[in-house]
Order: C-alpha cells, then sequence, then structure tokens
C-alpha cells in the first residue's frame, strides 16, 4: 500500500477515535456545564447544529478542494476539529459548547476529502475496496473511541475531549508532514459565489444523472442510522439485554462490519459489477433484517450479523459507481454534495426511525427492522435504473 493511503486511512483512524470518545461522557459534561436534570435536549441540539453546519458546508469545502487542493483543505479540516475539542475541554459554558461544536461542523470535510483523495490516486478498479477500506478504517476507530473515552472519562470527564484534541493534533501534524498533493489544483480565482453553500447543490440537481446516486446514498445514509437510534432499546425491550449485552451486540456487530467494508467490496464489485454489490447488500441486510424482526431469542442475533454486515458492500460500491459519474475537476465538489446528504439523513433518519420504534414498542418491536426492509425494497428501482453514463461535465460552480 502506499504511503499517500497509510496516511489518509491513519488519519480517518485517528479521526474516528477522537469523533467516539466523546459519546460516553458527553451527557455527564453537558449535566455539569448546564445543571440540567436532563440533559437530552441538549445533547440532540449539538447533534443537530454539527449535522447542519456539515450539511450547509461541506460541498462548499469539497469544491475549494477542487479549487485550492485537497492537502490544504484537509489540514484546515483537521485544525477545525482540534479547536472543536478544546472547545469541549475547557468550555465553561453551554454557549461555547455550542461554538465548538459548530466550528467542528462547518470544517468536517476530512471523510469527503478523503474520499476524492481516494478517487484521485486510484484507479477505476481499485476503487472500491479502497472505499471499503476507507469505511472500515473508520469503524475501527469508532470501535476504540468509546471504550478508550469510558476508560478516560471516569479518571476525569474533561480528558476525553483533550484526548481527542490530542489525536487531531497528531493527525494534522501526520498530514501536514506526509501527506502530499493528489492533483493538480485548477486555482481558480475563488469568487465570493462559490463560498455558497446552495451553489454545489444547485449543480447536482442540474445534472439529472447524479440524482439517483445522490438519493440511494441519502437512503443509505438514513437506514444505517436506525441501528444508534434503536439498537439498545430494542435489545432491552426483545430480549431483556442489560447494558453489557448491548455492548456486545454492538462491538460485535462494528468488527463484523469493518472485516466486510475491508475485505468483501473489492472482489464482490470484481464478481458482480458495481450494481450487483449494491443489490447483493440489500438482499443480505434485508434477510438479516427480516431474521430480526420474529428474533425471540438473543443468541439470533450473533448468528445472523455475517449476513447482516453484506449490507456494508453496497456503499463502497456506490462510491466506486459515483466517482465515474463525474469529472476529475469536480469530485471534490460531488464528494461534498455527497458527504451533505449524509449529514441530512443523520438529521431526519433518527427522528424517523425513534417515532416509529414508539409506534410500534407494545405490539411488535421488532417491526422497526421490517421498515428498513421496506426502505430498500423502495430503492431497488432506483439502482436498476442507474445509468453508467461519462462524466458529467457542468460549469463549475
Amino acid at each position: 500500500m502506499n504511503k499517500p493511503l497509510v496516511v489518509i486511512y491513519t488519519a480517518i483512524v485517528l479521526d474516528a477515535v477522537g469523533i467516539g470518545l466523546i459519546f460516553p461522557i458527553l451527557p455527564t459534561l453537558l449535566a455539569e456545564v448546564t445543571h440540567a436534570g436532563n440533559v437530552a435536549t441538549y445533547i440532540g441540539i449539538m447533534t443537530a447544529l454539527y449535522a447542519a453546519m456539515q450539511f450547509i458546508f461541506a460541498p462548499v469545502l469539497g469544491s475549494l478542494s477542487d479549487r485550492l487542493g485537497r492537502r490544504p483543505v484537509l489540514l484546515i479540516s483537521l485544525a477545525g476539529a482540534a479547536v472543536n475539542y478544546l472547545f469541549l475541554a475547557f468550555a465553561p459554558s453551554l454557549w461555547l459548547l455550542l461554538l465548538g461544536r459548530a466550528i467542528a461542523g462547518l470544517t468536517s470535510a476530512n471523510t469527503s476529502v478523503a474520499a476524492a483523495y481516494i478517487t484521485d490516486i486510484s484507479p477505476e478498479d481499485k476503487r472500491a475496496r479502497r472505499f471499503g477500506l476507507l469505511n472500515a478504517m473508520f469503524g475501527i476507530g469508532f470501535i476504540i473511541g468509546p471504550v478508550l473515552g469510558g476508560l478516560l472519562g471516569d479518571y476525569w470527564v474533561r480528558l476525553p475531549f483533550i484526548a481527542a484534541a490530542v489525536l487531531n493534533g497528531a493527525n494534522l501534524l501526520l498530514a501536514f508532514f506526509m501527506l502530499p498533493e493528489s492533483r493538480t489544483p485548477t486555482r481558480e480565482k475563488i469568487a465570493f459565489s462559490a463560498l455558497n453553500p446552495l451553489r454545489p447543490l444547485r449543480w447536482v440537481f442540474s445534472l439529472k444523472s447524479l440524482l439517483p446516486i445522490v438519493l440511494i446514498f441519502f437512503i443509505f445514509s438514513g437506514t444505517g442510522e436506525v441501528y444508534g437510534t434503536c439498537w439498545a432499546l430494542w435489545g432491552n425491550d426483545a430480549f431483556g439485554w442489560n447494558g453489557l449485552w448491548i455492548g456486545l451486540s454492538l462491538g460485535a456487530y462494528g468488527v463484523c462490519q469493518t472485516l466486510a467494508q475491508a475485505f468483501l467490496p473489492g472482489p464482490a464489485v470484481k464478481l458482480l459489477g458495481e450494481r450487483g454489490a449494491i443489490l447483493t447488500g440489500i438482499a443480505g441486510a434485508s434477510v438479516a433484517l427480516i431474521v430480526l424482526a420474529f428474533a425471540h431469542d438473543g443468541w439470533v442475533v450473533f448468528a445472523i450479523m455475517p449476513i447482516m454486515v453484506l449490507g456494508g458492500i453496497g456503499v463502497p460500491a456506490l462510491q466506486s459507481l459515483a466517482t465515474r459519474q463525474v469529472d476529475e475537476s469536480q469530485q471534490g465538489q460531488f464528494q461534498g454534495v455527497l458527504q451533505s446528504a449524509v449529514s441530512l439523513s443523520s438529521i431526519i433518519a433518527p427522528l424517523a426511525f425513534s417515532s416509529l420504534y414508539f409506534v410500534f414498542r407494545e405490539e411488535w418491536p421488532g417491526a422497526i427492522w421490517l421498515s428498513v426492509v421496506v426502505v430498500y425494497v423502495m430503492i431497488v428501482p432506483l439502482v436498476l435504473g442507474l445509468r453508467f453514463n461519462k462524466p458529467a461535465t457542468a460549469p463549475a460552480t
């Protein structure tokens, strides 16, 4: 594996560890700062603020990476993340915590710029595998982060945020000294209109061939939110699981998902093609979700996980397909739009799935998994209708 890829993957692992570190102790910090008994509302506000800022500004930063280069935008993003964690570590008031999260959301171009970087340096036949590895690295970091955050938080509630700031600082230094630029930037003059967050979105809507891909990406991201939203509630309601078993099940899912992302997308795309890999992922996830919906014993959850994580091969295949629909000079802009789709789904999907779960909770908590299958069935025609066009060209925004 070449050095730039190692640096990108390492940066994504460290970034994910930093994000995961704060989850176990964020409620405690908010209770300390706000002196409120119930901090659920504040957690929701911080989550929504981050996602909203990311939704608005990810396409802008992606577009800037086409003009200025991937490296400087990635460095700005890593610096913004480090500043955010310092705010969380030392902020004495709620408004400073919110300001830190807003800065993090504004500069959160790590994943989209990393995806554009991988596209720049990867031949088409290796992109699906490398996107799978990118997702796997994020998964590894997300497994390590919460465990480390919980351990550090037992010593001091602010310590995980300091650790996250240090990790992002190390990330910044790693990228600064070891990451070369992946493409020759256009160096076009940056007009103020280019900083309009709506222009990249209008650009996508002007190219009808891209809309189904963005919509599928949005739906895939939304269905992924159901696990974080409903898994713990369902485990307790369906099997009487305590925190230990919920943690073990999520850890097992994370390990299986990481292995699937690391090793399956490349061979799946070679064997089935991108469309076939996406459909196979949908089929595998749907079969597993149907089993979960009717499961009466907890061991069934662990047994079906190898099938359930097959759904993970669909996203790298879709990412690989998406890169071929856009000219090289607009890859950053398009990856930013895809990141916006992820952000928007992370705002809408948890609200939708949590509301739906409480509709079925008393009679049949497992019905929530059938609702995800219904969503998957609805996007199959979109996948079948995908056209493998030449890169779409349109005036850069």
